[in-house]
């Protein structure tokens, strides 16, 4: 969930400050946002239903995306045909794919709030031109919060691992707790670039679930029961031509967060909160320090470097209201009344004075960035900040460390946006 502003160690730094890579073009970049923020007359509506979840109306709107360009389709009816003659052997020639165009799709809440945009891959096997698949883009991130999340998250967890290449190659395990699915973009964004990670997603509203499947190309093998089982005993075969590898490690379950983290007893490396309703408020009971999420959450942090990411609107009390389509996010404090408060709740619970397993004590912190563009601030409250688990009270240290970690990330798991661009934006250490 948004709020628009105007328009507007281990790896060695040196080396990758000095390599040269091919920039992957950001289908989700800021100058597409007339394409995925979308107008009434140049959108319509592919899913629409009511919501018993305090959501309302839940409708998903798509619009014309202007790339890739057709220039490439056919390199994806390659990758396509090369997936499917992997999972069927000698079955090469008698299946091909068809791309039919690629669009932005945005999830709405009672038509008018939006809640979650992704871009999706319209394909059909020329042996059943009929039957039309698609497929969400999940190296595409396109409001900027998300890259924000990712960004900060991600740079951070970097400041607590030792070794955090063995996680994007897939020899060590992330665990990631999604609260918040929308259209699935971030979860499956996280699993497709980080093979290591195994995402659990957590969302209330059944009407969400269906239309991310259904409608923003969400990989329905991910969906699990109430009862903690696969909706489909096995992927569908094109499932598995699209994702395999992905949606394996993804587990979206419909649930409360609140009785979701008091049921299970999961340990997570690293927790992503973007979770507002049909009226664009964050719950309060998903911050409030005496609830019984937020400490049963602390019980469920690594030790010694869980990391909390929140998606928060930043306070309207610090807007300028005389400049309602500028970008001036720089020259405002990120942390007002509002955001200070849920940062101090999350800090206080998760951090507090506390030790680890072996009785050592394990530093903490916690940090809020603005959000380019967008009237949005992402929350961090991590425990165990720097490489080592070494202590950092000065500002400028912190964010220096923060910085060079974002860029290790960027080039590790070859993201197309730079991190470095959601770092700097009002930053503020939390007292």
């Amino acid at each position: 969930m948004w709020q628009r502003a105007g328009r507007s160690s281990i790896w060695n730094l040196r080396r990758f400050c000095t390599a040269t890579r091919r920039r992957i073009i950001d289908e989700g970049d800021w100058i597409y946002s007339s394409e995925w923020w979308g107008t009434q007359s140049d959108g319509h509506t592919v899913l629409r239903s009511t919501s018993d979840n305090g959501n309302g109306v839940v409708s998903v709107v798509a619009y014309p995306s202007s790339r890739p360009s057709k220039n490439w389709w056919p390199e994806m009816e390659r990758w396509l045909q090369q997936r499917y003659i992997e999972l069927h052997p000698g079955c090469g020639d008698r299946e091909r794919f068809r791309v039919l165009g690629y669009q932005w799709r945005s999830l709405r809440f009672n038509d008018d709030t939006r809640q979650s945009t992704v871009k999706i891959m319209a394909a059909c096997r020329e042996s059943e031109p009929g039957s039309v698949l698609f497929m969400q883009q999940p190296d595409c991130l396109a409001v900027p919060y998300l890259k924000s999340m990712v960004s900060v998250g991600l740079a951070t967890m970097a400041s607590c691992y030792q070794d955090p290449m063995n996680t994007v190659h897939g020899q060590k395990t992330m665990k990631i707790l999604c609260i918040g699915h929308g259209g699935g973009s971030l979860p499956l964004f996280l699993a497709s670039k980080i093979q290591g990670a195994v995402v659990d997603v957590v969302e209330i509203d059944p009407v969400v679930i269906s239309a991310s499947v259904q409608a923003m190309g969400f990989p329905s093998f991910s969906v699990m029961t109430p009862s903690g089982e696969r909706a489909l005993s096995n992927p569908d075969s094109i499932d598995s031509v699209l994702w395999k590898g992905i949606h394996e490690r993804i587990y979206l379950y419909e649930a409360d967060a609140e009785k979701f983290v008091l049921k299970n007893n999961n340990m997570y490396d690293l927790v992503f909160i973007d979770a507002y309703d049909g009226d664009d408020i964050f719950p309060r009971k998903l911050w409030d320090p005496d609830s019984p999420f937020v400490k049963a959450l602390s019980s469920q942090l690594h030790p010694e470097h869980g990391t909390v990411v929140v998606n928060l609107h930043s306070d309207s009390d610090i807007l300028d209201p005389r400049k309602p389509d500028s970008y001036f996010h720089q020259q405002l404090p990120s942390m007002g009344k509002y955001v200070s408060t849920i940062c101090r709740a999350y800090k206080d619970v998760l951090v507090g004075n506390r030790s680890s397993h072996d009785g050592k004590t394990v530093s903490g912190l916690g940090f809020v960035v603005s959000v380019p563009f967008l009237y949005n601030s992402t929350l961090v409250v991590s425990r165990g900040f720097g490489v080592g688990g070494g202590h950092y009270h000065n500002k400028d240290s912190i964010l220096n460390t923060l910085m060079s970690k974002s860029l290790e990330v960027e080039l590790a798991l070859n993201l197309p946006f730079p991190c470095l661009e959601y770092m700097k934006s009002g930053f503020t250490l939390s007292d």
